[in-house]
Parts: C-alpha cells; structure tokens; sequence
C-alpha cells in the first residue's frame, strides 16, 4: 500500500526539483501597455470566486451523503485544488490553450512549468490581462470539473484510486476538451460552437463521466438502506458558496469588466432564482413536500443551465432556459432513482442533462434557431454528441486503467464501516464506528 505514496510523493519531487532550474523571466513581469487595469481587478476577483465554489462544492455533497462519508465526500473535493493545480502549472495550461496541435489538444511544451506565463498579454487568450492571470482563471475551471464527478461514486470510492483517476481524467478529457471549444485554433470552436462558460466543458462532461463511473463501479452495497443526509445545513450553504462563486465563473468568462460581463451576472442570478423556484414548486405539483435540498439542488440547476449562454442571451431567456432545464432534470432525477445506475448524488441528471440541454438551447437562442439558423442549431447538437461519447469512452477506459493499477471500489466491510474511518482515520460527529474492524480494511488504515 505504500508503494503508490511513495510513487506520489516521488512525482512531487521531481516536479520541485525541476522548478529549481526553471531559467528565470524578470521580463515576463513588466506589464505592457495592452493591460486593462479594471479588467485585471475584475479577473482577480472573478478568480477568487471560482475558486471557492470547489469548496462550496464540498459542502454541497459532504452534506447530502450519509454522516459516515462526510470528511471523505468534502475531501474528494477539497484536495483537487492541490492536485489539480500542480498538473495545471507543470503542463496542464499548456495541453488546454498551448499552441495547437491538429485543432484536438495544445503542445505540452508551450508554456511547461508556465514557461512565458507572466504579467504580458497574449493577443489571442488574453488580449488584456496578465496570461498568468488567465492560466489561473482557467485553473479553478480544471479543479471544480474532476470534483463535480465525485458525487456519482460518493461513498465506495478508494482515495488513492481516486487520486490517480483525478490526474488522468484532467489530462485526457478535460484539457482536450478545453482546447476543443475555448482555443482559437480548437475544432469545436472553428466549427462555431458557443459555450460561453463551460456548458459542455464541464458540465456535460463531468456529468458523463460521473454516469460512466457510476456504471463502472456499481451499486453500493447499503444503496437501499435507509439514507438520512448527514447535514441539510451544508448543503444550503455549500449551494450559496455555489451561486455566489458562480458570478465569477460566468461573468467572469468575458474575460473583462464590461457589458457581456454585467449581463452574464445578471442572467446567472436570474436562472438561478428561477429554477430554485421551478425545482420547489414541481415537487409540491408532484405531491411532495417542499424541501431545503430541492430548493438547494433547483439553485444549482439554474446555474449549470445558464452556463453556456449567460453572456449572450436577454434575462427573458435565461428564464425561459433555466425553467425548461428544471423541469427537464428533476424528471431525469426521478427516472434515474427507477434504474439501476447507483448515480448516489445524482450528477448526471443535474449537472450531465444540465449541461447538455444548456448547450441545446443555447443552440436555439444564441444566433440559433430562433434567428433561422438551423445550422448553428445542429453544430451545438452535433458538438453535444461528440463531447459525451469522446467522454464516456475515455473516462470509462481510465476507469478501467485506473482500476488495474489501483483497486478503485474499496471492500465491502470498508464501505459498511465508512470511507471516514476507513480511508481517512476520521470521524463526523459523534459515530462509534467500531474501529477495529476499520483496522482490518485493506490496510487503508494504519496499524496501530
């Protein structure tokens, strides 16, 4: 079991050592003259919110799962901002917007160890702010992506196999399909495809991937038992830490403080509202009770719907977007829980459908079919298509080489016991998770 972290710690090493001799760049650090300075201040601040949804995020799932999987579902999240952003500086950056490579991914050697990542320009990414400014920008896009899948396979996932799925699915799925669709050169974007903030990025994506592993790591084994959420009270405030950092992920993707930005803020918070109110009040049509997660879950929903087209559509569609996205994913909900597919915190039907009919009806409203344009109608459908079988294929194949080197589902007696003990040596609250039996699980525990 040490063997894998010590491979870990060694990736570590290399990575500082190779820092140490990184030539340095003082020029790289005078601001030219193209800098905006409000945009700057803007992107700063549009930065720092995108980057606290991934603990928001943890919140969200930590407090929907059962108390015994609560430190290992907030972790999932939490520790790919360390993971995720060392990859990002060493060449994920690159892969997603270095120079292109046949319009599928970015040269790895572009801006490695962000080599000519500094204080300047750069015309065709970021014509005025700091590129180092943008690289981190897009940083928090890659950290909260590979977070949002964790929710599919809450509370039988082995941490380390996670780890290394994480580095994989960064490398081959998301940093391509960044460069696909946000690169000048990338062939999504050539085709005219619109995905103003990550309909299709992350959204579609990571709700793919997450029905993927899903599929791949089956059932949990208390799936009918009983599931009381652990902390109803996380989840409402990991779903505002959501809608607040989201002003960032989508006004923040005009890349400047200006009009496109002041409109993305306002439809991101219009849908949002809109589908908390929709989500809510289709429960109670249903004959239900209305709930803080349903209230909580809606919210998010109208964010992931409005993602792709929060910069150009008027608030009157961005209504019309996130109650049609609602009602769509609360049905999907509903339909999932009748499968078999053990989706434990329901990624796919919200974030997955989210995404794709996000991207859908962006194809309608942005210089779409509602302009005549059935073409750019049918790129966004053929795009859709494209982006979930590229990455339903290729995150079920890491799955699987994830699983040959690293036994991804954690034993039975460890998920009975808890990922909290029996990954970590933690405990939420005031369990008595009998731990000596912990002791025994695959030695994910040390010995005492």
């Amino acid at each position: 079991m040490k063997k894998r972290w010590i491979i870990l710690m060694a990736i570590l090493v290399v990575i500082s050592v190779m820092g140490l001799f990184a030539p340095e760049q003082p020029e790289l650090w005078t601001v030219d003259s193209n800098v905006n300075n409000a945009d700057v201040a803007w992107m700063i601040t549009a930065t720092i919110f995108v980057l606290m949804m991934t603990p928001g995020l943890s919140l969200f799932y930590g407090g929907m799962v059962r108390q015994k999987n609560v430190i290992s579902t907030i972790l999932q999240s939490f520790i790919a901002m360390g993971v995720i952003s060392i990859i990002w500086v060493v060449f994920g950056f690159s892969l997603a917007f270095g120079d292109d490579i046949g319009s599928f991914v970015g040269n790895p050697a572009t801006f490695f160890m962000f080599d000519g990542v500094g204080a300047k320009t750069d015309p065709l990414l970021a014509p005025t702010i700091p590129l180092a400014l943008f690289a981190l920008f897009q940083m928090k896009f890659a950290i909260i992506t590979p977070s949002l899948i964790t929710g599919s396979f809450a509370e039988r996932v082995r941490f380390s196999g996670y780890l290394v799925f994480m580095m994989l699915f960064c490398i081959f799925v998301y940093c391509p399909l960044a460069h696909w669709t946000w690169h000048p050169d990338g062939f999504l974007r050539q085709m005219g495809v619109v995905d103003f903030a990550g309909g299709i990025v992350v959204h579609a994506s990571s709700g793919v991937a997450a029905l993927a592993g899903a599929i791949f790591l089956g059932k949990r084994t208390e799936q009918n038992s009983t599931h009381v959420p652990a902390n109803i009270p996380f989840v409402i405030l990991g779903a505002a830490m959501l809608w607040l950092g989201w002003f960032g992920f989508n006004a923040g993707s005009s890349l400047a403080a200006n009009g496109v930005a002041v409109k993305a803020f306002l439809n991101t918070n219009t849908a949002s509202a809109t589908a908390m109110m929709a989500w809510v009040v289709f429960d109670c049509l249903r004959g239900r009770k209305p709930s803080a997660m349903g209230a909580a879950i809606g919210a998010v929903v109208g964010l992931v719907a409005i993602t792709p087209s929060a910069g150009f559509v008027t608030v009157g569609e961005s209504i019309f977007i996130a109650l049609v996205t609602t009602i769509v994913c609360n049905v999907a909900v509903y339909w999932k829980n009748h499968t078999s597919v053990d989706d434990a915190l329901d990624v796919f039907p919200t974030h997955g459908v989210g995404g794709i009919l996000g991207t859908v009806l962006t194809g309608v409203f942005v210089h779409g079919l509602i302009d005549g344009h059935w073409d750019v109608f049918f790129i966004h459908i053929l795009a859709v298509i494209i982006v979930c079988v590229y990455t339903f294929v290729v995150t079920y194949a890491l799955y699987w080489l994830t699983n040959k080197m690293i036994p991804m589902r954690v034993s039975a007696n460890s998920e009975r016991i808890g990922l909290d003990i029996s990954q970590h040596d933690e405990q939420y609250g005031m369990l008595e998770p009998e731990r000596e039996l912990a002791e025994y699980s695959e030695g994910e525990v040390s010995s005492k």
